[in-house]
């Protein structure tokens, strides 16, 4: 099996948008919370108008930063990561190993399952380090990721050092996900129009 091969992601996972990033005067990412089993997961805690845009949602859903069991990062820019310490000393996953403490374990992400809907994928693409993270859920799979920063685009993203390679990570993860949840917008159908 592949890490393309859907037949083993479940399709049990909860996956709740926590924060809708914007681009325009100001920056903010999107952050999203995954929650399957035991697992608690936080994906991209960072650069948000305050700390109480993700503190006050994820309350709203009965869940503590002390609950949450595990950070992922997409990527390392700032607005992606600069809100990890709120998640205290939890595993912090990115696409080439995981964090705890004082402890660097290297591993390729590609393929990694977290739980048995959620799955790591390594997408090069906005940057050569990307990280999208795939969920099952009830309602299809999900791509959390900064291949796109919003349902338009823009369709070329002006950090992507190679072009050819976002598309073709695009078209990757538009063959496995029903939804995408982008690094700067709300969640989204793709269809015709979606930036390839």
């Amino acid at each position: 099996m592949t890490s393309d091969d859907l037949t083993g992601l479940s399709r049990t996972a909860r996956l709740d948008v926590l924060f809708t990033g914007y681009v325009g005067d100001n920056v903010a990412g999107t952050v999203s919370l995954v929650r399957e089993g035991d697992r608690v997961i936080v994906v991209d805690p960072g650069m948000v108008p305050d700390r109480s845009a993700i503190l006050e949602p994820l309350a709203a859903l009965g869940v503590s930063p002390d609950d949450v069991t595990d950070v992922v990062l997409s990527h390392h820019h700032p607005d992606h990561t600069v809100n990890i310490a709120l998640f205290g000393q939890v595993p912090v996953h990115d696409v080439q190993a995981v964090y705890t403490r004082d402890s660097w374990d290297s591993r390729d992400a590609d393929g990694v399952h977290l739980a048995p809907s959620v799955r790591l994928l390594a997408t090069p693409g906005h940057t050569p380090q990307d990280l999208t993270v795939l969920v099952g859920t009830s309602d299809g799979v999900v791509a959390l990721t900064h291949l796109w920063w919003g349902a338009e685009g823009p369709d070329d993203d002006p950090y992507a050092p190679d072009r050819g390679l976002l598309s073709a990570q695009r078209e990757r993860v538009l063959a496995l996900a029903d939804r995408i949840v982008p690094g700067h917008g709300a969640p989204f159908t793709p269809g015709a129009k979606t930036p390839r």
